[in-house]
């Protein structure tokens, strides 16, 4: 569900001869129910029996009727109509609905959201709202038919914390986007934010740059931008640039003669010409070879271009959306990608943010998911906490992936935040039992600098090296794993990974840990503070006991404590990552300030050389 960011002219209902609104005009009148207006063949008054309440507004938001379901929120039908809707919905939610709903059912002719509804009592309800554009005879804008469905946690069997209703309230609307059958969800407020950008840059006609990591939906983001934009009447032509052959790349590209090379029977016409007064994706640019690279900046500085094999010039008006998980002026500097064109192609930047910098979007992005392989089943309140802990170095396609997975490991209607460990822990869980799949099976930890490295390397253990269910168990592609491996120069050949005795490896390193005793303060994003005791410490994390309330601490929280055998205060950010009913928890590092990490790593390195470890220089 596109919610545009800009807002239309709010359209006018007809007046009747006595220059009020119509719908204001009939609601007082009318008796307060829907019985009016149902298709023939359904008996009069069928919408009262619905569970859900149903309603129908002019086109201000003005309530003109509504089934009698009204009455679980304590209203009698009839003393709503000649309301505002917009009244019976949370004091940060009304502007939201006053304005951006409405205005996208006039422009869209749908709306909907995941909102939170206020009963006559004062209780808050979360309902999911469905509204809907109504027509006349004559095909003219002549009201709103609503559905509020409720979603509230206590009927979907979901615990809701405290801090997590609070966190709830404050939050935005969860708005979708149906994007060519695929629903776009957006529920933090950075993807909100993020997504405004988008539609402001699709007005545009400059070549558009997105860029972020695997899996984070940079595809549906193109298409978003075509779709919004004023070439949306025709069809959008995408390519990825990394699946072609590169001896296919330019033919693909810019069509070719017939007798151009061996096998052209016939001529053809390129990507470019197809995608004439429409938009070019162009997904993986940054896999493109240099010769490729001088042709298409020649073609985006409109200069005219040849087929392969041909003497006819072609002009074409294309506009250019790419798309990289790369960092290409990394690739400038080292001389891989041409500067020119990454200028070019980076008019418009758009970088869309990893899954773990937005958490709200991983619980609705789990919930939807679930919905729909397994309708009847719900996560409960430290599932969703522990699925926010986690940092998705695969992003949406590794969330996909493990949600698919813990639907079909259990019976249970209910997903509890053990099941969801298990799984990111490469467990499997009998009865009241845990029992590792493999030894090495915790999750790795480590802070945001090493922490992608850090999951390729223990995929490739838990896997025995098999690159294809390493890059499987990541939620990312074989390719893109191929090109990580050789960027963190990880060698997987057969005993690669075999130390000798006495001698500990660099990739070993990252997952030692140290037996300490340590007393730490965590401090909530609220400012309470928490004592515990660190037992154990890597550069990653840490081992925590007598944690007495892991909920009132999920999400990210300031850690501090004394380094052992010296003076050094560490401070970081960080996050549970798992809890024991007896108090234990494990700490994952998320930020800490280089100079710190480095006393750590050094701290670490000399507890390794005490144990008797031999560190390669």
């Amino acid at each position: 569900m596109s919610i545009s960011s800009k807002t239309p002219p709010t359209e006018r209902a007809p007046k009747s001869a006595t220059g009020s609104h119509a719908g204001q005009a009939v609601a007082p009148a009318r008796e307060a129910s829907l019985h009016s207006g149902i298709p023939p063949g359904i008996p009069p008054g069928i919408l009262d029996q619905l569970q859900d309440a149903v309603f129908t507004t002019d086109l201000h938001g003005i309530i003109t009727s509504c089934n009698q379901a009204v009455d679980r929120y304590g209203f009698a039908a009839k003393e709503l109509a000649g309301k505002n809707m917009a009244d019976f919905y949370g004091v940060e939610q009304q502007t939201f609905v006053a304005s951006h709903a409405i205005a996208s059912v006039l422009e869209q002719g749908r709306f909907e959201g995941e909102l939170r509804c206020r009963t006559k009592s004062g209780e808050d309800v979360d309902v999911h709202l469905c509204l809907t554009l109504l027509r006349d005879s004559s095909a003219a804008p002549a009201g709103i038919l609503g559905f509020s469905i409720e979603r509230t946690g206590e009927r979907t069997g979901e615990t809701i914390s405290p801090m997590q209703a609070a966190t709830a309230t404050a939050a935005l609307p969860l708005a979708r986007r149906d994007i060519d059958g695929t629903q776009f969800l957006i529920a933090s407020p950075m993807m909100h934010k993020f997504m405004g950008m988008v539609d402001r840059v699709a007005g545009h006609t400059e070549t558009v740059l997105v860029t972020g990591e695997t899996g984070t939906g940079k595809e549906l983001v193109a298409r978003t931008i075509h779709g919004s934009s004023c070439r949306h009447k025709n069809a959008l032509v995408d390519i990825n640039c990394a699946a072609l052959p590169e001896h296919l790349v330019e033919s693909e590209l810019f069509g070719y003669e017939k007798g151009a090379f061996s096998g052209a029977d016939s001529s053809k016409p390129g990507l470019f010409e197809l995608a004439d007064k429409s938009t070019i994706f162009l997904d993986e640019i940054g896999e493109l070879q240099p010769q490729i690279q001088v042709k298409l900046l020649r073609v985006l500085d409109g200069a005219p271009y040849f087929r392969l094999g041909g003497h006819r010039k072609i002009t074409v008006d294309v506009r250019v959306v790419a798309a990289t998980n790369q960092d290409l002026e990394l690739a400038v500097k080292e001389g891989r990608f041409r500067k020119d064109l990454f200028h070019r192609l980076s008019q418009f930047q758009l970088r869309v943010p990893p899954l773990r910098e937005r958490p709200e979007d991983i619980a609705a992005l789990a919930r939807h998911f679930l919905s729909l392989k397994a309708a009847n089943k719900v996560f409960t309140g430290d599932a969703l906490s522990a699925l926010q802990a986690h940092p998705w170095p695969g992003n949406i396609r590794e969330l996909r992936n493990l949600v698919a997975k813990l639907a079909m490991a259990t019976e249970d209607r209910q997903i509890t935040g053990a099941e969801v460990v298990a799984e990111l822990c490469g467990q499997v869980t009998s009865g009241e039992s845990t029992v590792a799949t493999h030894a090495s099976g915790a999750v790795p930890l480590g802070n945001l600098e090493n922490m992608e490295e850090q999951m390729i390397i223990r995929a490739l253990e838990q896997t025995g090296g098999h690159r294809a269910q390493a890059a499987e168990q990541l939620g990312i592609s074989r390719r893109t794993l191929s090109r990580k491996l050789r960027e963190y120069d990880i060698d997987t050949r057969a005993g690669a990974a075999a130390a000798k005795l006495g001698i500990i490896s660099e990739d070993q390193q990252k997952f030692f840990r140290s037996k300490v005793n340590v007393s730490v303060t965590l401090k909530n994003t609220h400012g309470k503070e928490l004592q515990v005791q660190a037992v154990n410490l890597s550069t990653g994390g840490m081992g925590l006991d007598v944690v007495s309330d892991p909920t009132g601490f999920a999400g990210l929280v300031d850690v501090s404590f004394l380094l052992p055998d010296s003076e050094i205060v560490i401070q970081a950010k960080g996050r549970l990552v798992w809890t024991e009913a007896g108090g234990r928890a494990g700490l994952r590092f998320v930020v800490i300030e280089p100079a710190l990490f480095e006393q750590l790593q050094h701290w670490t390195n000399r507890k390794m050389k005490d144990e008797g470890w031999e560190i390669p220089s």
